[in-house]
């Protein structure tokens, strides 16, 4: 059994005490080894089995699919290292469905837990309102800090930043965002993305890019300007780490961000990166992905 914050989100239990608008929240989820066998999303459809017999209204009950409801339970019976659900041919609604006694014996463990871990949060959320914060560093500005500090992406750039235009499109939307520095950056993502994720003007939100979408280009935004790439942050050479074939080039952009590029050791000499050189991060609209905050 573990908890953690913030969630995956096939997983999701949040349970959040709040206290003058300000809250905590964070996940129980079964552990079988290093796969997660399941969280809130998953017990409660072993609870709908058991209330109704069937994976077709069990599946209407959460609002899963029937597949996604049959891909859950595969993975859980297979994680659990047992049968949690036994299907029987035939009958009302696609066959009657039925738990054995260890899955029962889960959804009452996991029930359990779920009510101390609540009062857990219940009792950090009043541990927390008793904080001495000054208004510069504000507890939710710490909170929300932390919380990026538990993003896992294989992307070597995370820039923050605030959504200021969202352009609606046929299929994708433009997303422009400013950075904490002021220069802004502009994402494509398709029009079911943002409605998911919430996009908005006003709305926080993580841009990622891959370091090798980036290219460099020595000088300032106007070198860049002949690009066609959406865009093109203007930084200091803060950082070379030299490889064998590659060469990973770090830019301090306004505001202390950073941000990273792999070019060859033969494009560092050719633009003569080293510390203390401006140049410009260039990279497509297309070639980041955002993410917000569960």
């Amino acid at each position: 059994m573990n908890t953690a914050s913030p969630n995956p989100s096939d997983f999701d239990s949040d349970d959040r005490s709040a206290t003058s608008g300000l809250g905590l929240g964070g996940s129980v989820w079964f552990q079988a080894g290093p796969q997660m066998l399941g969280g809130s999303a998953r017990i409660a459809l072993l609870a709908a089995i058991r209330d109704n017999g069937s994976i077709t209204a069990a599946a209407r009950a959460v609002g899963m699919s029937y597949k996604g409801a049959w891909d859950a339970i595969d993975a859980m019976n297979n994680l659990a290292g047992e049968p949690l659900v036994v299907r029987a041919t035939g009958g009302k609604g696609g066959g009657g469905t039925t738990l054995t006694p260890r899955a029962l014996r889960l959804i009452e463990t996991f029930a359990a837990i779920e009510r101390e871990h609540r009062r857990f949060l219940e009792r950090a959320a009043v541990a927390v309102s008793a904080l001495d914060v000054d208004a510069k560093h504000s507890l939710s500005g710490d909170l929300a800090v932390l919380g990026r500090f538990g993003l896992r992406t294989s992307a070597r750039n995370q820039l923050y930043g605030t959504v200021v235009a969202l352009a609606r499109g046929a299929v994708n939307d433009e997303v422009s965002m400013v950075l904490p520095g002021g220069q802004r950056l502009v994402a494509n993502v398709t029009r079911e993305s943002a409605e998911a994720l919430g996009l908005a003007e006003g709305a926080a939100v993580v841009a990622l890019v891959k370091a090798s979408s980036v290219v460099l280009v020595a000088g300032g935004a106007e070198e860049a300007a002949r690009l066609s790439a959406r865009n093109r942050l203007s930084g200091v050479v803060s950082s070379v780490r030299r490889g064998e074939v590659n060469a990973e080039v770090t830019l301090e952009l306004a505001g202390g961000i950073v941000i990273a590029a792999v070019v060859t050791d033969v494009s560092v000499e050719a633009l003569g990166l080293d510390v203390g050189v401006s140049a410009t991060a260039v990279f497509k609209a297309s070639s980041v992905l955002l993410g917000v905050g569960s």
